[in-house]
């Protein structure tokens, strides 16, 4: 009897860490594929929205629940050769699982760095 509310915290904290992961791994995920998209524009402003509009859709297509996501596209070795670097961050919502001893919310970042083609002509503008 003494053990329960102790057991319920605990089970809570496991559930709030593995919520936590799994929004980890989604996000690695869109920006990878926002990385990978963004690299087939034609032009550094492209590029930017691309990964913009990929990042947005697949957070959404994969229902995590991120706040306020902020999405930055680095195009600054934009050239045949060169490379792109995208970063997502997001703010989790853990209110929930107050209970468990975890924040209400926990703010996740992730990146990934794409090279672009060798024997492709991009535009700089």
């Amino acid at each position: 009897m003494i053990l329960t509310p102790v057991m319920l915290v605990v089970l809570c904290l496991i559930v709030g860490l593995g919520r936590a992961a799994d929004a980890r791994g989604r996000l690695v995920g869109a920006v990878r594929d926002a990385a990978r998209a963004a690299s087939l524009a034609p032009t550094p402003a492209a590029a930017d929205q691309l990964a913009r509009t990929t990042a947005l859709a697949d957070l959404e297509g994969a229902g995590l629940e991120c706040t306020h996501p902020t999405i930055t596209t680095d195009t600054s070795a934009w050239r045949p050769g060169g490379r792109l670097h995208v970063t997502i961050g997001c703010t989790l919502d853990l209110s929930a699982l107050v209970i468990s001893g975890l924040p209400g919310h926990r703010t996740l970042s992730a990146d990934a760095t794409v090279p672009l083609a060798t024997y492709t002509s991009y535009a700089t503008s």
